[in-house]
């Protein structure tokens, strides 16, 4: 079928990346996979992070001036249905709702959010806009289960909530040769290779990722005179705080942003995958890593708990507890007979449960029940 797509956060063709971005992209492949035809139908950015009442009106109207556009365009020739990738009160879909009304095609959300604590807030039209939404849509994909409660108040029938597991296109950059890799990295940083190195992959924002990076901090400084090293990537606006946390260690290495080739060989040379994850859904990097063979040590989030299973693939922690992070980090580091096998164990998870393939199976089967299911 033919497919109109929109993210209001971040369209995906965007240059900077992202895992908002780089969700968006995985969702077109898995629906052409399917084999589906996906337009991205606008790149209207709907998100207002201030909660500037000028500047939400401003972007409302032009949503709705675009998509009296796409309903003038495709009167004669609709696509067969919409989809709309991240919606919530500060990214609101202003366009896909009004279009698929107009056109009498089904409206399809995935990892919609609602927070009852923002209809008064700054945000409150873009609440509204996203709650109405989310109400009218045939299908909402969830990918974090901790969005379920909040969507399940307003979605018009439970059965049109849909679990969706997180994923990825497994085949992408496989990690290269481990020992030529880990030799050229040693070379290029200064590192020791006769020792474990841990991998942490994830922006820089003065936000919840800033609160994982301090309480990474917290967690290593336990680790007492165990031998690592530790390779971050990533950057942002709060990189030079975040670098700060870490200036008692000289076993930390910051490699800045790396595009997917870069990251394939840190996730080829490293040993052990380590994030506490605070507030977060789910994370593609952990999924990543796992992908590629690494064991990981995280904080224990129900997203990230879909596909890290504790005691087989890694081991989680309670969220926020450095103590309890420094412990699992602390076990890995110290039986690599286990970190290896349960490294394997989880790429084959990985590839079998959370592969392209399987997404795209799942997906389709969606979507088909969204185009033939009647309106409410």
């Amino acid at each position: 079928m033919r497919v109109a797509f929109y993210a209001p956060l971040k369209p995906p063709d965007h240059p900077v990346p992202s895992g908002d971005r780089r969700i968006a992209r995985l969702l077109i492949q898995a629906m052409r996979a399917g084999g589906h035809t996906v337009e991205v139908a606008s790149r209207l950015r709907s998100r207002d992070g201030d909660g500037n009442p000028r500047r939400q009106g401003r972007i409302r109207d032009a949503g709705r001036r675009t998509a009296a556009r796409l309903i003038a365009r495709h009167r004669h020739n609709p696509p067969d249905l919409w989809f709309t990738y991240h919606l919530y009160h500060k990214a609101p879909d202003w366009i896909g709702p009004a279009v698929a009304d107009a056109l009498s095609i089904p409206y399809v959300a995935a990892e919609a959010s609602h927070a009852a604590k923002q209809a008064a807030g700054r945000w409150r039209d873009g609440h509204q806009a996203a709650a109405a939404a989310i109400a009218t849509a045939r299908r909402v994909l969830v990918f974090d289960p901790l969005d379920l409660p909040g969507v399940a108040g307003i979605a018009a029938t439970p059965e049109r909530l849909v679990r969706m597991p997180p994923f990825l296109d497994t085949t992408q950059h496989p990690p290269p040769p481990r020992a030529a890799t880990r030799t050229a990295l040693t070379r290029e940083h200064g590192l020791d290779p006769a020792i474990p190195w841990l991998a942490t992959i994830a922006m820089m924002r003065p936000d919840r990722k800033r609160d994982s990076y301090r309480a990474l901090a917290a967690a290593l400084a336990r680790l007492g005179d165990r031998p690592w090293h530790l390779l971050v990537a990533g950057d942002g606006s709060a990189r030079t705080e975040i670098e700060g946390m870490f200036n008692h260690y000289n076993r930390v290495r910051f490699l800045g942003a790396l595009d997917a080739r870069a990251l394939a060989r840190l996730h080829g040379a490293a040993d052990l995958a380590v994030w506490p994850a605070l507030g977060e859904g789910f994370s593609m990097a952990l999924l990543e890593a796992q992908a590629a063979g690494l064991t990981v040590a995280a904080g224990n989030r129900q997203g990230i708990a879909q596909f890290v299973r504790h005691g087989e693939t890694g081991l989680l922690a309670p969220e926020g507890d450095a103590p309890a992070l420094a412990a699992a980090i602390r076990a890995l580091l110290d039986d690599p007979a286990r970190r290896r096998m349960m490294g394997a164990r989880g790429r084959r998870r990985t590839h079998d449960r959370h592969g392209l393939p399987a997404a795209a199976r799942t997906l389709d089967a969606i979507l088909q029940d969204a185009r033939h299911e009647g309106p409410t």
